[in-house]
């Protein structure tokens, strides 16, 4: 076991896979010698060389392109794109050709490549670096996506999508890049897609959450455990697939919900969490499911600690599912 950063276990993750596998691939802007925007590459082109770890030009619709043909042709390609804000000129790459592959070649082809991006507020980044816009990919089918929120869930799911023959976005929580610290476990090491995690068990009330949202929604069970309330928080890992069945169970169990995420409320991927829960768990409900989010508008600079969702927030959805 070595403790390291979030940031620290996805280096490892990509370091791990190109050293076992010569097919894989890294590359993106500036991830060469100067390791990426955050430095998550680093050291990897001095290892690997410049011919599986390299600069390209500022054109996400490239990269991805680029990417969608490497895997096709039997690499396994890792793009990145410096901030999920910026992978909309590439857009339709993913949804249109990385997912459809699979289908629209009777499963003759598959796409095996990975998206990382870094995502979501936190940084004072504006509304040009700050966007979680992980419920554009959610739905489109043929892509998987995976929001990891410790550093060993982080290397053990980038390898576990690194090997996947599918699609996989990999988003990255910026907020928690350096700050969430633990344990990880030294070389092999996978964490299976669509398996959630019991992040803390209770009784009371369950609490949805993932990506940088989990250590904030922590804190807030600390502060409901002062007022007698036990919070079980459920850390799905990865959106697509899903694991319903440990939401539900942990629903059934507490008879109510709250969901937090810091992308906008409409259309926001906890409107989905609710619908499962309101489709197969009702008559478990003792209250309603509260959601917790960011606002719909864009997100602002100056008020990012007013947009983002905070302890305070987050005791306000589990009064409100409690006083129902």
């Amino acid at each position: 076991m070595s403790t390291m950063t979030l940031l620290e276990a996805a280096n490892k993750a990509m370091q791990h896979e190109m050293a076992n596998d010569e097919r894989v691939v890294v590359f993106g802007e500036d991830v060469g010698l100067k390791g990426g925007v955050f430095g998550t590459t680093q050291g990897l082109q001095n290892e690997f060389g410049d011919d599986r770890c390299f600069d390209t030009p500022l054109s996400e619709c490239g990269i991805l392109g680029t990417a969608v043909g490497m895997a096709l042709y039997g690499l396994r390609p890792i793009a990145e794109i410096q901030f999920l804000d910026f992978i909309y000129p590439g857009f339709d790459q993913i949804v249109s050709e990385a997912a459809k592959m699979r289908y629209r070649s009777g499963g003759e082809y598959t796409c095996p490549m990975v998206i990382r991006s870094p995502y979501g507020g936190g940084i004072r980044g504006g509304h040009y670096h700050s966007q979680s816009s992980e419920a554009y990919f959610c739905h489109t089918p043929g892509l998987k996506v995976v929001i990891p929120s410790t550093p060993a869930d982080t290397k053990g799911l980038l390898i576990a999508s690194i090997r996947d023959e599918d699609p996989v976005m990999f988003l990255e929580p910026k907020r928690i890049y350096r700050t969430a610290k633990g344990e990880v476990p030294d070389g092999e090491h996978v964490v299976p897609l669509g398996k959630g995690r019991v992040v803390r068990e209770g009784s009371d009330c369950t609490i949805v959450a993932y990506g940088a949202m989990v250590p904030l929604v922590e804190k807030a069970a600390l502060e409901a455990e002062k007022q007698g309330k036990s919070m079980e928080i459920i850390d799905p890992r990865s959106l697509v697939p899903l694991d319903e069945e440990l939401i539900l169970e942990s629903v059934k169990k507490t008879g109510r919900c709250v969901i937090v995420h810091e992308a906008p409320r409409t259309c926001g991927y906890g409107g989905e969490i609710a619908a499962i829960i309101a489709e197969k768990a009702i008559e478990y409900l003792e209250g309603p499911i509260a959601r917790v989010t960011g606002f719909d508008t864009p997100f602002p600079y100056a008020l990012e600690n007013l947009y983002m969702p905070d302890v305070r927030r987050v005791m306000s959805g589990i009064a409100k599912t409690f006083n129902w």
